[in-house]
């Protein structure tokens, strides 16, 4: 028997996750910040014999949809097919006239309810006084107070559900909406007509939906006959002179008012004056910026210095790993798959998992004490300029530390067109990965003694431009996207401020643990499988030849009595048989084969090798250039592959890493999308590689265009020795 369902609704940040955490025993995601529930959760559970599948909705403020979220929550109680047995109204006693809007909508749909009246607690510290015998009866349906997180309410609202699946139900009287109720009442008709199944409440509230929608898209799946109506009855009132959407809801908030007057004796809450003098500084457009930009220093350098220790922990246990491996299976293929391509793998998934637990850390403290809401209203001023949301401001800053939780940080945005134009830029943000790229070249191409104007390092000054480079053409990207390909409108930033509470270290916990495992088994598995294929591009095929050679030269070495000399001459043997793979293999010949493209932006065919090769990450650029240059082990400290690549010729004789190549080779990294993780965790984010792909064209494309006029430019400029 299929257990009836029960659909969990209410407000953005009005404790609705927590509640169904607490009934259903479930770990959906908790935060004091409006838009936490991205997607419908569900969870079947037993109510004292009855069995019930509790589905907890994302947050909506009405009936009236606007985000792809929002629209979640609208079709599922309003669904003709998927019908709910009951609803549970979760509503905020400390802002219970936002709440009772919202909760008149779903009362006027006929479905059986119930209203769950949570932040009690919050509202008694605030003297808000609220008749609970009076508001039941006023709505027609019972009301229960509760405190979720301390189990306040939770058994009684258990019984009051399954009285609500096994006991008749008769609803309330839906609200009069006064000069609308012709317009409803004729678009009600054409939503019911050839379609008697459909229950006369649910029908005028799909009207009443219908004639609140903007139109269009909005109207998608609605019969024609009542869009016809739909359309009729708006160019009516606009011929009358009168505003459908302003009657409607003017009306509905006449009849909250008019509630609210009634059940409510202390409409003042002295509780407020506290939270309103913080907020006087954090909402501040100037104060307010000022110490975001404080906080989220200390999450960037948290982020920078707090996750290296774990992340070389990783590093050194991966090594370890492979190390034992490589000894414990014998020399050949397998070893080289499982050491170079599978441990690989997971020493490329493992290494991130620092950052994204930090930045989550970060980010429930934030949303838990009710801060990041304070955050997306003051910075919503300044990313609205470029056309983005308040929201964006926190991945993209992430973003200069790693752009894997920082693309995963875009959840925390509502609307779907603006979280994919965050995750479209935010890559852009120059990550910590590029770093060791910078350190290579700047000190492979600058002189360290010679200073710009007696005490600038134009290694410095170097590093400085591309991170500033790389915020430019963030902005600038999100401001052309947001206008073509997202072309649409802004939505209005519209928060409900709430009020501060300290942060359960259990949430902050759970929550860092749900989205660390997410990105594990999510992303962590097309990353995997990646590396081993990049690993296989870049190591096959073999020249048996190749192998012969190397497998004599080892035996003769193995011949040599002095054991530091052996170990040396080893050494040697070694990473010239894996630069000789390496240029043997289809990476190899694919760097030589786009050597006429790449030709113009400065680079030879070895820097398109290294270009190949970071793509399983940025960083990886390094020690692929190491083997294309017989340098094992190399990182961008190493003096020898320092010494090769300054040593580097064309074939005309003209060094090949001349300053001008080295800015060019960085501004490539600064654009390019050099990173397998960040598109897999693109893909995983957006839901189809379409947009995954998108960014990776426009990225490479923007890279390769902006490299190409710095290096022609500069040469045009004679700058190109």
């Amino acid at each position: 028997m299929i257990a009836p369902t029960v659909l969990v609704a209410g407000n953005p940040n009005a404790g609705k996750t927590t509640l169904f955490n607490s009934i259903t025993g479930a770990f959906a995601k908790v935060g004091n910040y409006p838009g936490i529930t991205v997607d419908k959760v569900e969870k079947q559970i037993d109510l004292d014999g009855q069995a019930a599948l509790f589905v907890d909705l994302p947050g909506t403020y009405s009936l009236t949809s606007r985000s792809e979220e929002e629209r979640v929550a609208v079709e599922a109680i309003l669904s003709e097919t998927d019908k709910a047995a009951a609803l549970v109204i979760v509503a905020d006693a400390t802002t219970l006239r936002r709440g009772l809007y919202f909760a008149t909508q779903l009362l006027d749909t006929g479905i059986p309810a119930v209203v769950a009246l949570t932040m009690m607690d919050d509202a008694r510290r605030a003297h808000l006084d609220v008749d609970i015998g009076l508001l039941a009866m006023v709505l027609g349906c019972e009301v229960i107070p509760m405190v979720a997180p301390r189990g306040e309410g939770l058994s009684e609202l258990r019984r009051a559900v399954k009285r609500l699946l096994t006991e008749p139900y008769a609803p309330g009287n839906a609200v009069d909406l006064g000069g609308a109720e012709p317009a409803i009442r004729a678009v009600e008709a054409a939503f019911a007509e050839g379609r008697p199944a459909l229950p006369a409440r649910k029908a005028r509230t799909r009207a009443s939906w219908a004639l609140l929608s903007i139109g269009g898209d909005d109207l998608l799946g609605v019969p024609e006959g009542a869009r016809r109506a739909v359309e009729t009855e708006r160019k009516k009132a606009l011929a009358d002179g009168r505003d459908l959407d302003a009657e409607m809801v003017g009306a509905r908030y006449r009849a909250v008012d008019a509630i609210l007057d009634r059940v409510i004796t202390s409409k003042e809450p002295k509780g407020r004056r506290r939270s309103q003098k913080i907020d006087d500084i954090l909402v501040h457009p100037v104060w307010g910026l000022l110490l975001f930009v404080v906080v989220m220093f200390v999450v960037f350098q948290a982020l920078f210095a707090w996750a290296t220790p774990f992340a070389d922990w990783i590093e050194a246990g991966v090594g370890a790993a492979k190390a034992f491996t490589k000894d414990a299976i014998p020399p050949g293929p397998f070893n080289n798959l499982v050491v170079d391509g599978v441990l690989a793998g997971v020493g490329n998934v493992l290494v991130f998992v620092p950052q994204i637990a930090l930045l989550f850390v970060f980010l429930t403290i934030l949303e838990d004490s009710g801060y990041l809401a304070r955050v997306a209203f003051v910075i919503d001023r300044v990313m609205a300029k470029v056309g983005l949301n308040g929201r964006a401001f926190v991945p993209m800053l992430s973003g200069f530390a790693c752009a894997i939780p920082a693309v995963m940080a875009t959840r925390t945005i509502e609307s779907r067109r603006d979280r994919l134009l965050t995750m479209l830029v935010v890559p852009l943000s120059s990550c910590s990965a590029r770093l060791p790229v910078y350190v290579l070249l700047t000190a492979v191409i600058f002189d360290p003694d010679r200073k710009l104007l007696g005490f600038l390092a134009p290694g410095a000054l170097a590093l400085f431009a591309m991170y500033l480079l790389s915020v430019v053409f963030s902005l600038g990207a999100a401001f052309v996207i947001g206008r073509t390909v997202l072309k649409g409108p802004r939505p209005t930033l519209v928060l409900e401020l709430p009020v501060y509470r300290w942060p359960q270290p259990f949430n902050v916990a759970r929550a860092t643990w749900q989205r660390v495992r997410r990105f594990l088994v999510d992303a962590g598995t097309i990353i995997l499988a990646l590396t081993i294929v990049l690993w296989g591009l870049l190591n096959y095929p073999q020249n048996p030849e190749s192998v012969a050679r190397f497998a004599g030269l080892r035996e003769e070495a193995a011949t040599i009595e002095d054991d530091a000399l052996k170990t040396e001459q080893l050494a040697v043997i070694a990473a010239e048989e894996s630069g000789d793979r390496l240029r043997n293999s289809v990476a190899g010949k694919v760097g030589r084969a786009i050597e006429p493209a790449i030709e113009p932006l400065g680079f030879d065919w070895k820097i398109g090798v290294g270009i190949l090769g970071a793509f399983a990450a940025r960083e990886v650029f390094v020690s692929t250039l190491g083997l294309v240059y017989d340098v094992e082990e190399a990182t961008e400290e190493t003096a020898t592959l320092k010494d090769a690549l300054r040593d580097a010729k064309h074939p005309d004789g003209s060094p090949v890493f001349t300053p001008l190549a080295g800015v060019s080779l960085m501004v490539f990294f600064v654009l390019a999308a050099q990173c397998m993780s960040t598109l897999a965790v693109v893909k995983r984010e957006a839901g189809s590689w379409k947009w995954a792909g998108f960014m990776f064209a426009y990225m490479s494309g923007l890279a390769y265009v902006v490299t190409l006029l710095v290096y022609q430019g500069g040469r045009l400029l004679g700058w190109g020795i």
